[in-house]
């Protein structure tokens, strides 16, 4: 297990094994994004993407809050003198197909606001404990969702179950994130971050190849349609049966053993 320190001390660094954990660090301050936060948090999803050795990551909240949201006293003075977000043309999750090719996790505890909700719908899988309480307040602060939830909120959720609580700003529990799909599973409080990495290290067994695959197609039929993915998955699948990988796979099969996928 290795740390790494780099960006702007907002968002810490871990590796264990093929699995990075990236954790919210400004615990102080309830995790609040500001524009140093979103940075780091951008930059540190790029040393993932770029670092072969890693196949999975997991974002979480250090103390016991997830994250409150954007910083307003940080950011509103910003955004009022046309500042924009994010700031100069940084995606603040770092999040975007078809940039990301790897899985992302993410393990919810305590407070998930705004910017919170917006981030692990932008994620893989998402855990929450079960004192997790989620809220899109930005209509009571005199502003509207500026991280992609008018959009995803409403695919994953329906209409009617986001509309309630974009317009309203009322928060909801980990069991009702559940019942509109936000979330995977709901765990005992405190241990949202171990179930979290039970996926992660599940994930980071599987052949990268076959993931990358996986995720760029479902982008694909979620951002272009079901058609446009199809049209692609017969030559992705014939690219991939010429891999590495795919032998190992199925020798390990037939071996009955766990197999060694190298991404080739």
């Amino acid at each position: 297990m290795s740390e790494l320190n780099s960006g702007a001390g907002r968002v810490s660094r871990e590796k264990r094994g093929a699995v990075f954990l990236i954790g919210l660090d400004r615990a102080g301050k309830r995790n609040a994004f500001d524009s140093a936060m979103i940075t780091d948090l951008s930059l540190a999803l790029g040393e993932y993407e770029r670092d072969d050795d890693l196949r999975c990551a997991v974002i979480f909240g250090h103390g016991d809050v997830f994250t409150a949201g954007l910083d307003l006293m940080e950011l509103a003075p910003k955004l009022m003198s046309g500042f924009g977000y994010p700031d100069n043309g940084i995606d603040p999750w770092g999040l975007e197909a078809p940039r990301r090719t790897k899985p992302v996790v993410v393990a919810v505890q305590g407070e998930c606001w705004t910017a919170g909700i917006e981030l692990m719908l932008n994620a893989d899988i998402v855990v929450a404990s079960e004192e997790a309480r989620f809220a899109q307040v930005e209509v009571l602060r005199g502003i509207a969702p500026v991280g992609g939830a008018t959009v995803r909120f409403v695919q994953a959720a329906g209409w009617h179950n986001a509309m309630l609580y974009m317009l309203t700003g009322e928060a909801f529990t980990a069991e009702r994130a559940l019942s509109m799909r936000l979330v995977n599973e709901v765990v005992a409080t405190g241990e949202a971050l171990q179930r979290a990495l039970v996926y992660a290290e599940r994930i980071a067994k599987a052949a990268p190849l076959g993931v990358k695959a996986t995720l760029q197609s479902a982008f694909k039929a979620r951002d272009e349609g079901e058609a446009a993915a199809l049209s692609q998955l017969n030559n992705t699948l014939l690219g991939l049966m010429k891999t590495q990988d795919v032998q190992e796979g199925i020798a390990a099969m037939m071996q009955k053993r766990e197999p060694q996928f190298r991404g080739h």
